[in-house]
This record gives structure tokens, sequence and C-alpha cells, in this order.
């Protein structure tokens, strides 16, 4: 299965998710430390608009500040997932700008959308979990995400404020799913840490 579809799969099957929430939902707490639902997907609208911004070959920096979900934020990430799918299907580019990550060095469009498949892979878990939702990968995806993510690099990276990932959580008897979000900072057994904590 080539990128650009398995991208098309984790993406979709996040506004599938999000879809789900009710407004009571976006105060709940998330994985991710510090967001709330509405943080999350403030986020990852977001993210799909620079995505998109990035595909057309647009390297302004602006595409990548954090929006506002108004008044339906469902209807707004659904914007927002239609508009990178279409954009990334459109590539016509042998190197893309990702000024989030680098204003000096341009990407292929392959690398480029390895990034999102694996940041929505794991935003659908995120979402998931927040909701109190099973999600549900075929094998071929999840392959693909476990060789993107351990390419991911770790280090003192990780630590520094606004890090795309957390350090690595223990991940070595794990598979599938679990394994890579733990690879990417999450503990699989969340909600459970959480309450540990409170």
């Amino acid at each position: 299965m080539l990128i650009n579809e398995l991208d098309a799969i984790a993406t979709r099957t996040s506004l599938d998710l999000v879809a789900r929430s009710t407004p009571a939902d976006f105060s709940k707490a998330t994985p991710c430390e510090a967001w709330t639902l509405y943080g999350l997907v403030a986020h990852m609208t977001t993210q799909n608009l620079g995505f998109a911004a990035s595909a057309r070959g647009d390297g302004d920096l602006a595409h990548w500040k954090l929006v506002s979900l108004g008044d339906d934020p469902v209807a707004t990430y659904r914007d927002s997932v239609e508009r990178v799918l279409d954009a990334f299907a459109a590539i016509d580019r042998d190197e893309l700008p990702l000024p989030e990550f680098s204003t000096e060095i341009t990407f292929p469009p392959e690398q480029v959308l390895g990034f999102h498949f694996v940041d929505y892979v794991v935003h659908s878990w995120d979402v998931a979990r927040t909701l109190g939702l099973p999600v549900h990968f075929d094998q071929d995806v999840l392959d693909a995400a476990s060789r993107i993510t351990e390419s991911v690099p770790g280090g003192q990276s990780r630590l520094v404020p606004g890090a795309a990932f957390g350090p690595a959580v223990d991940g070595a008897e794990l598979s599938g799913l679990d394994r890579v979000v733990a690879l990417l900072g999450r503990s699989p057994k969340w909600p459970e840490r959480l309450e540990s904590v409170a």
C-alpha cells in the first residue's frame, strides 16, 4: 500500500473518531499532556492545514498558526481533513517545505506523508482513548507505522518544550498499536496512568 493511501486511512480514522464526540467531550483530558480534547483537535486541525499548504509548495509558517475550532469543532476538523487529503493527492513537486520542522531544508513528499501518517495513527489513538472508544488499524497500516516510528530520533530532542513526542515508554513486550504509541511517548495503559497520579 502506498504511503498516501496509508495516510488517508489514518486521517479518515481520526475524523471518524472526532465525529463521535459531543460538546461535553471537548473539555476532557487526553493522553497528550496539558491538552483537552479541544486542544488536541485544534492541533490536529492546524497540522492538517499546515501540511496542506506544504503539499502545495507554500512554506509560509503562518499556515501552522494554531486555529480556532469555531462553533462546530467537528465540521472544522472535517474541513481540514478534506483539505489535506486533497492537497496530498495533487502533489506535483519533488521537494516540499515544512517550516514547522525546518526553514532551511525541504523534504521529499514520501517523507512528509510519513510524518503526517504516523502523527494521525497516534492521534487517532489519543482521541479514541479520550472518548473511551476502540480504534482498529489493519496490520499493513500498523507495520508501516511501526517502521516509521522506530526511525524517529529519541534522546534529548524529546525533552525540549514543544517536542512533537515525549520520551519513549518501555514497549519491549508490546506489539501493534500499543507499541507504536509507546515508542512515541504514550502509555498504552492510559488513562490508568492518569488515575494513579490523581
